[in-house]
């Protein structure tokens, strides 16, 4: 397609926006903007004429029909060109048929229905547009680089990979790249659906697109504008609005089956009753347009529907494809897993645990190894304000050695901490306890003395099981994990989520060949984020990139790409599609058979021309307006049922993150019970119940009588959540027993039962706690409320 000239100075890539200005899109702009008007204008002064007895007045409705009929020859032989069989030929018809009966009225009137349809046509495409097209609106053309110490505004695709920026406040992020300088506070609702705005510190990577709604900071280019991920998504969503659904084409070949009816029942109007004028009542009132504009105005509704819940579909063919999927394959790592290593357990020798990972994420703030990022986030997470190091050294894939705070520290692999520090019971006791089949472990050595040690392995995500039991709710028979992973850790998963097969240890190439095996009992959705899985979503029916941290090849390789970093989007997108294709259907069925029954009475003379046009007009609008309806709803939500807003969500979420420490405490405290007595054991204990009594059982007690009871009233169902308050009950026994356990240790000593029931205690506490996190994590997101 030819391209506008702004469109080919466009700097966001170097692949141009094609918008694509054909010959009949000019045509359809004009029919929009300039035909309605002209029309609507003739038809009145025509009125008016005849009201006054100008003898010439139906001059001006001979001349509106007239120029509508031109446009419409045109558009009709631009589509026969293009292979294309439209049913605007039976408008042309009815109207070339109207100026040759002399049915001027009527005539006038169906050029009115013709350029009222296309102008409805244009409201209902834009609106079902409106989320896709506000992403290519926002394209930023300049940035704000430095060089050397002064700021130049340049093109878009004059900036490099490394170069250093200004993000004005409230400029879109032109590039991908890392905050350097000050806190990017990012509207990224354009992007992800997120409604508020996102915070982001130095080293923080962003994605270009994303617009600054705080104070102006600093970043540092990671890619090209053309190799950015906004580029990325233009170009996505270029395409998306260029692809046509598979009933869209069903639609068409529908229509010459209608064409060929409508000539039947006009010509037997014609022949039983002699009568021309009623066969072209019969043509006024045959004018499908549930067809012509309800399919895809539908699927465009469905589309944008999505990009609102930041899911990008490319194109009519891939939401209707979802539509009918049956068998899910997922990746493992980054799709059903979170995709980032998380702190699974830790041990210490003398040293708290929140001190243990403040000094280690502070020292691991100077690497960029995926391992040491994640240290730095878990500290994050837990609300540990770190220190910045000093004479910092990193060797690379081994762990970094530097100076925090006056002392000698020294965090990463085993080998490289053991190598740096002193022989202890403890280094030896530690060496053991690191092995664990499916964990990363990272040593913090201090001083030449090992401190202690982290075990860090990537998490099944939160809403994982509640995905898994929706898919299979909305009609998904079978679900596959297929990774690269080790067999043992893929069973663990496929076991958790109870999966139908679970296949490991796969290259690329292997799957691939599961995809195409799959396919033998219906289509097959792929879902997965990195490159290995590229060839697999491309060779299955529909694939799903999981494309906020996923990688580019998954992006272009997929049919559906989420943008944000939440797997229940999958879900929301499989039942707007389904709702967008049965609103579809129901355009069509309904649409058609009025037609049908329009045309019938017309036969039998109980319509006129003009009577039949303003008939086929209403049902137009009808159709249309529920098509529109693919817009909205769609998502599972019942009337009372409780929700829970996104940023409620998101500060409950918090609010756990801020009590791993708390946990994490618990599990220390029962792993330093078997070795330490006395007034060691004693200060344990007391510091645990400062923390169980200060932290988490107010968090509790706020969740039980504030959170679940809400959720309750907006449910109406009293008992709702009965069994999470039941848990609540059980962690505030379990402290209670623990305290008082702890005044008779503190009183006579700890004897062989009381150490064993004060482990079970703890190790059970840390168990129930755990898990109950978990269950309101699943139970939150289960709840939250539609956008």
């Amino acid at each position: 397609m030819p391209q506008r000239a702004e469109d080919a100075r466009h700097p966001i890539t170097r692949h141009p926006i094609t918008l694509g200005v054909t010959l009949g899109a000019i045509l359809d702009g004009a029919a929009r903007r300039v035909l309605l008007p002209l029309v609507a204008g003739a038809l009145c002064i025509g009125g008016v004429g005849r009201l006054l007895g100008w003898a010439w007045s139906d001059w001006f409705w001979m001349a509106g029909t007239a120029v509508v009929l031109c446009f419409l020859l045109l558009q009709i032989a631009l589509t026969l060109r293009r292979g294309e069989f439209g049913l605007d030929l039976i408008a042309a018809l009815a109207m070339g048929g109207a100026l040759l009966l002399g049915q001027n009225l009527a005539g006038i009137i169906i050029a009115l229905m013709f350029a009222g349809g296309e102008a409805l046509e244009g409201f209902a495409q834009g609106r079902a547009r409106r989320e896709m097209t506000a992403l290519l609106d926002r394209v930023p053309r300049s940035a704000a680089r430095y060089d050397g110490e002064q700021l130049r505004d340049v093109p878009l695709a004059a900036l490099l990979a490394g170069d250093r920026i200004l993000v004005r406040q409230g400029d879109v992020v032109p590039v991908d790249g890392l905050v350097t300088k000050g806190i990017a506070v990012l509207d990224e609702s354009a992007l992800t659906g997120e409604a508020l705005p996102v915070s982001h510190r130095v080293g923080a990577a962003i994605v270009s697109g994303t617009t600054n709604a705080g104070d102006a900071f600093g970043m540092q280019a990671t890619s090209t504008a053309a190799d950015s991920t906004y580029a990325g998504i233009v170009r996505l969503v270029e395409a998306a609005g260029a692809a046509r659904a598979p009933m869209v084409r069903l639609a068409d070949r529908y229509a010459l089956v209608f064409f060929a009816l409508t000539l039947f029942v006009t010509g037997a109007a014609w022949i039983v009753s002699r009568d021309p004028v009623r066969a072209l009542a019969v043509l006024v009132v045959a004018t499908p347009c549930p067809l012509i504009l309800a399919v895809p105005v539908a699927i465009m509704s469905g589309i944008s529907r999505c990009a609102r819940r930041g899911i990008l579909v490319k194109g009519g063919g891939a939401l209707e494809q979802l539509s009918r999927i049956r068998t899910v394959i997922f990746d493992k790592t980054g799709t059903l897993t979170d995709g980032r290593a998380r702190i699974l357990d830790m041990m210490c020798d003398t040293i708290d645990p929140r001190e243990l990972l403040r000094i280690a994420a502070s020292l691991d703030q100077v690497s960029h190894h995926v391992v040491a990022r994640s240290l730095v986030l878990s500290a994050g997470e837990r609300g540990i304000v770190l220190s910045l190091p000093e004479a910092a050294h990193e060797q690379s894939g081994a762990g970094v050695t530097g100076r925090l705070e006056g002392h000698l520290v020294v965090v990463g692999s085993w080998d490289y901490v053991r190598a740096a520090t002193d022989d202890t019971p403890f280094a030896a006791e530690i060496s053991e306890w690191m092995r664990r089949d499916g964990a990363v472990a990272v040593a913090v050595g201090i001083d030449r003395h090992v401190a202690g040690a982290f075990l860090l392995a990537d998490q099944v995500r939160p809403e994982a099981g509640v995905v898994l039991r929706q898919l299979r709710d909305a009609g998904i028979s079978r679900i596959v994990l297929a990774t690269g992973d080790r067999a043992d850790l893929a069973a663990s998963v496929g076991v958790f989520l109870e999966v139908d097969a679970v296949v490991a240890d796969l290259k690329p190439q292997d799957k691939t060949a599961i995809v195409a095996a799959e396919k033998s009992a219906g289509p097959v959705l792929m879902a997965g984020d990195g490159v290995n899985d590229a060839p697999a979503l491309a060779a299955s029916d529909l694939g799903v990139a999981m494309g906020a941290r996923g990688a580019a090849a998954s992006s272009e390789a997929a049919d559906i790409v989420i943008l944000v970093d939440r797997l229940d989007r999958l879900v929301d997108a499989l039942r707007i599609a389904r709702r967008a294709r049965r609103i579809a259907l129901q355009s069509v069925y309904a649409g058609v058979g009025l037609s049908i029954c329009a045309m019938l009475a017309a036969t039998a003379g109980y319509l006129i021309p003009v009577e039949g046009a303003l008939l086929q007009e209403g049902i137009d609008a009808a159709v249309i307006l529920n098509a529109l309806r693919a817009l909205h709803g769609g998502l599972w939500r019942r009337a009372g049922h409780a929700g829970l807003a996104p940023d409620e969500l998101r500060a409950l979420d918090a609010e756990h993150q801020a009590l791993l420490d708390v946990v994490d405490r618990i599990r220390v405290t029962a792993d330093r019970s078997h070795d330490v007595s006395g007034p060691d054991l004693d200060k344990d204990l007391e510091i645990l119940d400062q923390m169980l009594r200060q932290r988490l059982l107010p968090h509790e007690r706020q969740d039980d009588r504030e959170i679940y009871a809400r959720i309750r009233r907006q449910a109406r169902m009293p008992d709702l959540l009965a069994g999470m308050s039941r848990t609540h009950m059980e962690i505030r026994r379990q402290i209670h027993n623990l305290a008082a356990l702890r005044r008779a240790v503190s009183e006579h000593g700890a004897n062989a039962l009381q150490r064993r029931e004060l482990q079970r205690l703890l190790y059970g506490l840390e168990a129930i706690t755990r898990l109950h996190f978990a269950q309101e994590e699943e139970i939150y997101r289960l709840l939250e409320r539609e956008r």
